[in-house]
């Protein structure tokens, strides 16, 4: 019944506001502001807002914020929303007049009537006509389209201030948390305010071929832990708030939501026709959307479909708490999606709202509000190729910036207490131990301790100290310099010392950047370092933690290394990064050692040490990365839809500044992740490469063993180190991760929000005869060679199976290994053929 009245009188008033059109005067009123929930302060999306006895009308947006433009006056105004009573505020008769809107709950319910027209609820076939449309109305098929973007982020700690079983006193945490300058939320609750910033920028975007661009102008950070510098300012800006509800799917906390309105539509959504309601002189049809099962990763809400053009208006969308999401009890996002000079739709207004699962009954809690606006759209304008490079840009003057100009690009006031809340988090960041705290924040993420005035940091601190069976224990100091010591130049380096060899290491690094647009660097480097063949920088990659772990333990084929690298780094483009590179090394082996020199070589004197001279060549392909720039430091965010590819290409030079060997070495990669719908995400690495020439076996490539009792994502984790050894080699790693498909349909384990895997790891590969041929019996003190093992026909495989997400942070992979199971090992370890590993990072 009360659905029948406000449909009623919506469309009599729209159908009115037709008929009389002509009849408008020229004087304009104007109508703002909010409807609000009166038990709970919060904004009330959609509600219909119309004047008594007169035709116009529009509709509230996401936050509850609304403004009507009218010719004529009436005597009150009407405020309609579902589930409430309905409103009613006298007009004052002036040109210009605020008027919040305070509802309350309705205090009984209708039983609810469903009527299905024939072959179901008519949702599904206003869905399809919507489908059919969705790519004549999909911004992202634009040529191009750019726009000025603000984006708002709050983040509050929440829920502290709670009573706890049998009136206790709040915890310790509650009370310290209680004695910080607070705000009063919109529940009435304390919430502390620990980060708040706001950006505003220029966003570019074309589509052939896919690149876009941020040109940050402004940005303003302040919170605990944090500085307003320059990673933030782009993390804060509009390139990581794009969401777009006609892709198939959104990448939200590291997650593929389906939309729904993408292509699994009606796979995982049912479909419920409410109602028909006014938006901006528009009817639309309200359909109200849910997981076909309740804790799939999916979204439940409501949107609304203009009646004309079947293309989406309106969006409020929630992920169900059941839904195997870590640390996040609600995830909301509302959008406005407004009619562009084309004719497409556009998302102009987007909040999103992450309310934190506590870690434990009455533990405090974290809620963090994304908002973003977007304003002045153009279409089809694309800019050269040149231009999108970089991807974010900041302007030279980007934090300078006064209260004025926020409060000219804001899109509407921000309420009293989002204003005490900007002067609040200052005075939460500047308590002593709150100050502690962010530092040891910065301290666990950066890794480096800044030494104030020295514009120095210290670290890595994971490096600091190790202990093996050649060094005994090992401690490290290393210093980098930052921003405030040169914009222009970076040094780095460390000096490590070993209590049993009495050795002092050390390393030396001199970086300059020649330009940042585009990026472009040279560096020298000098080292002398204890090394152990099969782990070495070019195999381990970026894994850290692995390379200090690495130095613990029993050093197996240890040998000094004493290396000067010469390089420069430029990208080329959107994606191309092309690195050149001189390196001079030295071997110098800690363990029966020797090879067999050349033919052609005048000394053939059997030798145990060498020195190598190499040009290397490095082409990497990254088109959907996206870099950010820390300072002096360039980071990855990683790639989600595109490969990545690397080509490196190594020439030995012999007789060129003492090289002992002329060689070939091509190695060729690809990193990829794609997405397979409801059955989750698949990662997986290619690899293959070549060594055309005659070499001792440490320059051969040995591939990444893993002995320690964690799972190494880039290792092969049944392999033991140094076990095998290639000049020809081809390799596959592959993970699939179903992201609970089959756990979240179990009652017993559904509450554990567990994520089922799979994994396999092939190599395949051989050595030559040639390379065979160069290791001897013994060596010039008669000693006894150790060799090395090689691949047959017969492939390296192992696979696994596992689960994820045990206690939000651990993961076991159950691991086989199906081939070269009784493999006699040349290190003397015994080759494991089950194990089961442990690995744990924070994820959602």
């Amino acid at each position: 019944m009360i659905q029948l009245l406000r449909t009623f009188i919506v469309i009599g008033f729209l159908f009115l506001g037709c008929t009389l059109q002509a009849a408008a005067q020229q004087k304009v009123y104007t109508i703002n502001g909010r409807v609000i929930d009166k038990a709970t302060g919060e904004g009330i999306p959609f509600a219909s807002i119309a004047l008594k006895g007169k035709t116009s009308g529009t509709t509230s947006d996401v936050d509850g914020r609304y403004s009507l433009k009218i010719s004529a006056l009436s005597d009150s105004l009407l405020v309609l929303s579902l589930g409430y009573r309905t409103g009613v505020y006298p007009i004052l008769a002036q040109s210009t007049q605020t008027i919040d809107a305070q509802l309350v709950a309705a205090a009984t319910k209708l039983q609810e009537v469903k009527v299905y027209a024939k072959g179901g609820d008519p949702a599904y076939r206003v869905m399809r006509e919507a489908i059919r449309r969705r790519d004549q109305y999909n911004p992202a098929r634009l040529v191009a389209y750019q726009y000025d973007s603000y984006t708002k982020i709050e983040a509050y700690i929440n829920n502290f201030d709670q009573k706890r079983k049998n009136n206790k006193r709040p915890g310790p945490i509650g009370r310290l948390l209680g004695k910080l300058p607070a705000i009063i939320d919109e529940n009435g609750n304390a919430a502390v305010p620990v980060f708040i910033s706001e950006t505003f920028s220029n966003f570019y975007a074309r589509t052939s071929p896919e690149k876009t661009k941020e040109a940050v102008l402004k940005s303003h950070v302040t919170g605990v832990g944090v500085t307003d510098g320059g990673l933030i300012a782009q993390l804060t800006g509009a390139s990581f708030q794009q969401y777009n509800f006609y892709r198939n799917s959104l990448y939200i906390l590291q997650k593929d939501i389906p939309s729904p309105i993408g292509s699994q539509w009606e796979t995982v959504y049912t479909f419920r026709l409410k109602d028909t309601v006014s938006l901006n002189n528009a009817i639309c049809y309200s359909i109200e959307f849910t997981p076909k099962r309740p804790t799939d990763l999916a979204f439940t809400g409501t949107m609304l479909i203009d009646t004309l053009h079947m293309a989406l208006a309106q969006i409020d969308a929630q992920v169900d708490k059941r839904a195997n999401i870590n640390f996040v009890d609600e995830l909301h996002i509302q959008q406005d999606w407004e009619t562009t000079a084309s004719g497409l739709r556009f998302p102009t207004q987007t909040q999103v709202t992450i309310d934190t699962d506590e870690p434990a009954p009455r533990a405090p809690g974290a809620l963090i509000r994304f908002f973003t606006f977007a304003n002045n759209i153009i279409e089809n304008k694309p800019k050269e190729l040149p231009f999108y490079d970089p991807a974010i840009e900041l302007a030279d003057d980007y934090k300078e910036s006064d209260t004025a100009f926020w409060q000219s690009v804001r899109p509407s006031s921000l309420s009293p207490d989002e204003l005490r809340a900007m002067h609040v988090v200052d005075s939460v960041r500047n308590v002593p131990l709150v100050k502690v705290a962010g530092e040891i924040i910065k301290l666990g993420v950066i890794g480096y301790k800044p030494l104030g005035k020295w514009n120095v940091d210290l670290g890595p601190i994971l490096n600091s100290y190790a202990s093996n069976n050649v060094e005994g224990h090992r401690f490290r100091l290393g210093l980098r310099t930052n921003t405030g010591f040169s914009k222009k130049w970076l040094l780095s380096g460390y000096v490590a010392y070993g209590t049993q060899d009495e050795q002092v290491k050390y390393s030396a690094n001199i970086e300059y950047i020649v330009s940042r647009k585009p990026w472009t660097v040279i560096g020298v480097k000098r080292s002398y370092d204890l090394e152990r063949i099969g782990v070495s920088t070019d195999n381990i990659g970026n894994n850290s933690l692995f390379a200090a772990y690495s130095r613990f333990g029993n050093i197996r084929r240890p040998y000094f290394q004493e290396e000067n690298l010469v390089y420069f780094r430029r990208e080329m483009g959107r994606g191309f990064t092309q690195t050149l590179a001189v390196r001079n090394r030295s071997f110098e082996p800690l363990f029966p050692f020797a090879f067999q020199p050349q033919a052609h070589d005048d000394n053939q004197t059997v030798r145990s040490t060498y020195q190598t001279t190499e040009l290397i060549s490095e082409t990497r392909f990254a088109p959907d990365e996206l870099i950010l720039q820390n300072d002096n430091v360039r980071l990855s965010t990683g790639a989600i839809r595109k490969p990545i590819f690397t080509l490196r290409y190594t020439l030995g030079l012999r007789n060129v500044l003492d090289g002992d060997f002329t060689y070939h070495r091509i190695a060729l990669g690809m990193k990829h992740s794609f997405r397979m719908g409801v059955l989750g995400r698949t990662y997986y690495t290619l690899g293959a490469g070549i060594i055309p020439s005659t070499v001792p076996y440490p320059l051969l490539f040995t591939p990444l063993g893993n002995e320690s009792s964690f799972y190494v994502g880039n290792a092969y984790n049944l392999m033991n180190y140094f076990e095998f050894v290639c000049d020809r080699w081809a390799t596959v790693q592959f993970e699939h991760n179903f992201n609970g498909l089959l756990f979240n349909r179990l009652p017993l384990l559904r509450r554990l929000k567990w994520r089922e895997l799979v994994t396999a790891k092939v190599l395949a590969g051989s050595v030559s005869a040639n390379n065979l041929a160069m290791i001897p019996t013994t060596n010039a003190a008669g000693q006894a060679v150790e060799g090395f093992s090689s691949l047959t026909q017969t492939p390296y495989v192992e696979v696994g199976y596992g689960i994820d997400n045990i206690f939000k942070v651990l993961r076991i992979d159950a691991i086989h290994r199906l081939t070269y199971r009784d493999n006699v090992s040349r290190t003397g370890v015994p080759v494991t053929p089950f194990a089961i590993k442990l690995s744990g990072w924070l994820a959602f």
